[in-house]
């Protein structure tokens, strides 16, 4: 999958990285995901975004005329996404909550695993936090 990773920390990126092994190819931008950084998710098809971004009704309809069709994040909840507008656009959204006690590198590599099940078709099980009607239900579609 192509992918674009706003706003990632130094250490964050670096597991990233590792835990990609190249499989997919994703573009690293230090930048904040904003009105004047949207245009580097052009041609991408996955947007991956932490706590610190807010990706509002604005932002998802930008995404999704630029092609974007899934949303990763890695944060400790998911109210900096517009999970009703996100939706309504279409959007497949996966969160890998931050946990204190977990490595950066475990939940880049969980945030991997969930790019692979898309790259796949399938859902992402209980990583999903999208709105729309999975066809298997996430309590039995583990990822």
């Amino acid at each position: 999958m192509k992918a674009i990773a706003y706003n990632i920390k130094p250490d964050e990126k670096e597991c990233l990285v590792l835990a990609n092994h190249k499989k997919h190819d994703i573009t690293i931008i230090a930048n904040s995901l904003s009105a004047e950084t949207i245009a580097f998710a052009a041609g991408k098809e996955t947007l991956l975004v932490f706590n610190n971004d807010t990706v509002d009704q604005f932002l998802i309809q930008q995404l999704k005329a630029l092609g974007v069709k899934y949303i990763a994040t890695s944060s400790f909840e998911t109210s900096h996404l517009d999970l009703k507008s996100a939706a309504t656009a279409g959007f497949k959204i996966a969160n890998v909550p931050l946990k204190e006690d977990q490595s950066a590198l475990d939940r880049m590599l969980q945030v991997i695993k969930n790019l692979d099940n898309w790259a796949a078709g399938k859902c992402v099980g209980s990583a999903c936090c999208c709105q729309n009607n999975c066809s298997v239900p996430k309590t039995l579609n583990k990822a």
